[in-house]
């Protein structure tokens, strides 16, 4: 990997929030960037920002030949590519029996497909290079669930576990990969980036309608700094030996450490009736 001033970052989404504070972050440091946008004026715009450091390209994430060519222009203007950030998402919420059928498809589309489509993409040129960082944006949603956004908790289980198979495959190779786990920050994912079914179902009121009128409530006043949690990434982008999992912000913090507690909790509990199901040894 080349010394911070010198990397260069392909990330998805950068238009605002996470991807946008990225990308800024990454350019104040010295290094290069090219980003993906949905709107042509955006990717001109942005390759105006720093000229020779900065790339914008047209991309929707789940098409995946314009990821091809994103992918494609990158390198051949920039020649490398060090840190691939799959970013572009956003949140669906609703029932899980009240999501439309085409709303789930979208939301693994766009969350899911889409980053597979990154991956399939840029992978040759980092075996190639023997090189490079794969983030994930997930969620502490994709590590625990919460009522209301079923749909969204599952295709960011996915990624995660993406996230960690891709890890074993590409770690010999000298590829490293970090799922970072934000809570709730002040993007658009909770205002108008979010997809909300209506709940019309009473029996869902007191869980899947709490929470998302909850969450509806907060947007604009999360806890979490997008551009401290461009900092976080940036840093761990440098380290040596960084980990696979990030959750970011206290929230996340605690619900992971809950998640786990109580994972191990009932595992221990059930282990016996568990291991029960094997053959007993040497049958």
């Amino acid at each position: 990997m080349p010394d911070s001033t010198n990397q260069t970052w392909f990330i998805t989404g950068a238009s605002s929030g996470f991807g946008e504070a990225l990308a800024d972050h990454v350019l104040e440091k010295g290094g290069r960037v090219a980003a993906t946008f949905r709107k042509p004026e955006q990717a001109e715009a942005f390759t105006r920002k720093a000229e020779g450091r900065t790339l914008g390209l047209v991309c929707d994430v789940t098409d995946e030949a314009t990821v091809k060519t994103a992918i494609a222009d990158a390198i051949a203007k920039f020649s490398q590519l060090d840190v691939i950030v799959n970013n572009a998402g956003y949140g669906s919420m609703g029932s899980i029996e009240e999501v439309p059928a085409e709303e789930v498809q979208r939301q693994f589309d766009v969350n899911v497909f889409g980053a597979l489509h990154v991956l399939r993409a840029v992978l040759p040129q980092l075996r190639k290079q023997r090189s490079g960082h794969v983030l994930n944006i997930t969620s502490i949603g994709g590590l625990r669930t919460f009522p209301g956004v079923g749909i969204y908790n599952a295709s960011k289980f996915a990624l995660e576990a993406v996230g960690e198979s891709l890890a074993q495959q590409v770690g010999p190779l000298g590829i490293k990969v970090t799922n970072i786990e934000p809570s709730g920050f002040r993007t658009k994912w909770a205002g108008e980036s979010a997809t909300i079914a209506n709940t019309k179902i009473d029996d869902y009121q007191p869980t899947v309608g709490e929470n998302i009128r909850g969450i509806e409530g907060y947007s604009g006043r999360q806890p979490g700094d997008p551009v401290r949690a461009a900092h976080a990434m940036y840093e761990v982008v440098q380290m040596e030996n960084p980990p696979l999992h990030l959750p970011l912000g206290k929230a996340a913090v605690k619900g992971a450490r809950e998640k786990f507690a109580t994972l191990s909790k009932e595992l221990e509990q059930y282990a016996e009736m568990g291991a029960a199901a094997d053959f007993p040894a040497g049958e």
